[in-house]
């Protein structure tokens, strides 16, 4: 198990650790003392609002009667002309540290009119910390058209008409389970034309945001020296990163260890079993999902690859616990099959059979279902994924034919599966003949059925051919079985002693269930010999069988002592005269 910790730690650190250094590359941020203080700029009992400054609809752009920012109208050297344009703007502002110029891109008309310039530097610089910090932007995506419109190139290099966007999405987070959507809308005031900002509820937004996800305790009191930079990393990120992740790796030993222990207390094997099975998924859940809270407490990420590094870690966390699920799962149906249930290779245990076939395909449905949240769960923490999901439905038609068409067969496997839990024609531990071929049903899986044969080889056989085809079950309704032993004897046998005699050597045989009685009898005669049937019945399919070949080589033993073999199956030719004679055909001497 130790080896397996590891592993495991080994290969998340060597994932780990390249994104990390990416995303520190691509970190913007200072962590001076120059960043703005927490507190609200906002408060009720302070401010005062105005009311509404949207005016008349209009589909190319809002009318607002008023623009409530302290620094003014925008100066015509910034160019607001389009949503990429207005959002380039407000980055590369940020980025060089004059928020100033940056505060120009946003609307502030959800804020109090008595909002200072120095509170809208403010709110310029938090919404850029929180968008550097969570948003990644899709520049490709962003029109760079006056009325949003994205340029569509057709085959025939003709313009394609649409209506003019006054509102477009450019990045999205969440605060707990409320979903925040970052907008540029164009808007028109007073007689001036037509231009671009960062729509008044994004920017409303910026307090709530920059509390959850503004800078760290540790951004806001590191010590100097510590913000040494290795290319453009602050020294102490990466640093402490390594040092949690080591810190992580310990917990992990730790949370095995302490498994073990209480598990040894109850001096119970089935719990210190159970606690060998648990320990490494519980310790890689405990170890990540103690990575992911400090990391998200102590170092701020940012760049285009922080959401995607958390959505990563908490994946992990989920993969894990879903792990742990299936291990417990699997656990109580193996004790459960192992000291509830019966013999299920005895041909006498009807009910361990089909309790155990029930329990064999709950384990694997159950287990399907697990997995299958779990991978819904972990897909849900990746945004990509979201609009994976919408450009499928938009083609669901088309899609839906082809995933038929592909996962026809093993879908069909799987339904017959419930299929045969429900209506048994097969269970686990029955005897049956597949193609010719005798075995017992050793294992019922997601989409085919194990069959052990008398040669101990395993023939793999669908669960859609169980379904369909026919197939000899022998102890579908009782292990009670007939065997019939064929004998090919001379016309003058005396059948009657031969059937005296099987009824002796069966009444003796310890192997006979006395369900059935001894049987002889003629069935078919040939131009060279009569076919005599014996009919001999056991307890079980194997049982008889072995009878049976017992019962012939005995009867062939009996045939051979009468009247020395004379009775045994045989060719009668009949010699003529030959037509030509070698005495009469002698040629006389000359």
């Amino acid at each position: 198990m130790n080896n397996q910790m590891r592993l495991l730690f080994l290969i998340f650190s060597i994932f780990l650790l390249p994104i990390s250094v990416f995303a520190f590359q691509q970190d913007s941020v200072s962590t001076e003392k120059t960043l703005p203080s927490e507190e609200k700029i906002d408060e009720p009992n302070k401010s005062n609002y105005l009311p509404n400054s949207l005016k008349e609809y209009n589909e190319a752009y809002y009318q607002l009667t008023r623009l409530n920012n302290p620094l003014g109208l925008p100066p015509n050297k910034f160019n607001l002309q389009t949503p990429q344009s207005t959002l380039e703007h407000f980055v590369i502002s940020c980025r060089n540290k004059n928020f100033k110029e940056a505060a120009y891109a946003l609307n502030l008309n959800l804020f109090p009119n008595n909002i200072t310039e120095k509170e809208a530097i403010d709110i310029a610089q938090k919404l850029y910390f929180v968008m550097d910090q969570r948003v990644a932007i899709n520049w490709d995506g962003l029109p760079d058209r006056p009325d949003g419109q994205v340029d569509i190139r057709t085959t025939t290099n003709q313009a394609v008409a649409g209506e003019p966007r006054r509102s477009v999405v450019f990045g999205e987070t969440q605060i707990k389970t409320r979903d925040i959507i970052f907008r540029l809308q164009r808007i028109k005031y007073q007689n001036y034309g037509a231009f671009w900002l960062i729509s008044a509820n994004t920017v409303e937004n910026t307090e709530e945001l920059y509390q959850v996800y503004g800078p760290t305790f540790l951004d806001r009191h590191m010590p100097t020296w510590s913000q040494a930079k290795i290319g453009t990393v602050p020294l102490w990120k990466p640093v402490l990163t390594f040092l949690l992740l080591i810190v992580s790796y310990i917990l992990g030993k730790v949370v095995i260890l302490l498994i073990r222990r209480i598990a040894q207390s109850f001096d119970k094997p089935i719990i210190v079993a159970l606690s060998k099975r648990l320990g490494i998924p519980a310790a890689l859940a405990s170890g990540v999902l103690f990575f992911y809270i400090t990391l998200n407490q102590l170092i701020s990420y940012s760049g285009t690859f922080s959401s995607t590094i958390y959505a990563i870690l908490l994946a992990i966390v989920i993969a894990s616990a879903t792990w742990f699920f299936m291990r417990i799962l699997d656990f109580a149906m193996r004790y459960v099959a192992e000291h509830k249930i019966g013999d299920v290779t005895s041909e006498n245990s009807h009910e361990s059979r089909q309790l155990f076939t029930y329990l064999s395909v709950a384990r694997r449905i159950l287990t399907f279902t697990v997995v299958i949240i779990g991978t819904s769960i972990i897909l849900s923490q990746f945004k990509s994924m979201e609009k994976l999901g919408v450009s499928m439905l938009a083609s669901a038609g088309l899609a839906t034919i082809i995933i038929g068409i592909a996962a026809q067969s093993t879908l069909g496997n799987i339904i017959a599966g419930i299929q045969i839990a429900l209506t048994k024609p097969a269970r686990i531990g029955d005897t049956v003949i597949i193609e010719g071929r005798w075995g017992y049903v050793e294992d019922i899986r997601f989409t085919y059925m194990i069959v052990r044969t008398w040669d101990l080889r395993r023939l793999v056989v669908p669960l859609k051919t169980v379904i369909s085809d026919t197939f000899e079950n022998l102890s579908i309704t009782s292990p009670h079985s007939l065997n019939e032993i064929e004998l090919y004897v001379d016309y003058r046998v005396d059948v009657e002693k031969l059937r005296t005699k099987f009824k002796e050597l069966l009444e003796e045989s310890d192997e006979w269930d006395e369900e059935h009685p001894p049987i002889m009898q003629v069935t078919e005669m040939t131009e060279k010999s009569l076919k005599v049937r014996a009919i001999c019945s056991a307890s079980t399919a194997v049982i008889a069988w072995d009878l049976h070949c017992k019962l012939r080589e005995q009867m062939v033993a009996y045939i051979k002592e009468l009247e020395k073999g004379i009775y045994f199956t045989r060719s009668r030719v009949e010699l003529n005269e030959p037509y030509f004679n070698a005495e009469k055909t002698k040629k006389p001497d000359k």
